[in-house]
């Protein structure tokens, strides 16, 4: 696939095969997330890959009960590191980190997906908990769970806005 047809026919998948992942798509998957611009090339992002089950249980507890980060065979939490972007002071904070993992985890998605796996961006989770399961230092926020596996069904092809709804030439 080309880049306009990966990221054209990516859809969310919420339902995965059993089926383990290469440990090696994995890290190719990571090193290209951490390829994404960053402020100040400060990288200030981290991603721990979950494998145990017992992890992606309190994960999926976590998020609300969306029992697919459960069933997934990894899940990766996707963190912004307060202690990397301090240099900007509040705005790296309350921002760059948050726009530096974020551009991570499209390239990891859009990868993912080209090699035939499917993703889904999750956002909706209680934060300390997710913390609490991984253990993480303070220094680090969770941004995003992105369960991965082989997709058990089609994503759905949601509709996108009219151009004219959201490109506006120099004025609003």
């Amino acid at each position: 696939m080309d880049i306009e047809e990966i990221i054209a026919s990516r859809t969310s998948i919420r339902a995965f095969k059993p089926d383990p992942i290469d440990d090696s798509t994995i890290d190719a998957a990571l090193r290209l997330a951490n390829q994404a611009p960053s402020a100040g090339n400060l990288q200030a992002r981290d991603f721990i890959v979950i494998k145990n089950s017992h992890t992606r249980k309190m994960l999926a507890e976590a998020a609300f009960k969306q029992d697919f980060v459960r069933t997934a065979p990894v899940v990766i939490v996707c963190c912004a590191n307060l202690d990397r972007i301090k240099p900007y002071g509040d705005r790296g904070r309350t921002l760059y980190c948050l726009q530096d993992v974020a551009a991570g985890i499209e390239n990891m998605m859009l990868y993912l997906h080209s090699k035939g796996l499917g993703t889904v961006w999750v956002g909706a989770f209680d934060e300390t908990k997710v913390s609490e399961a991984v253990m993480l230092p303070k220094s680090a926020r969770p941004v995003a769970l992105v369960p991965v596996g082989y997709p058990a069904g089609k994503g759905v092809r949601r509709t996108r806005l009219p151009r004219e709804k959201y490109i506006h030439n120099e004025k609003w």
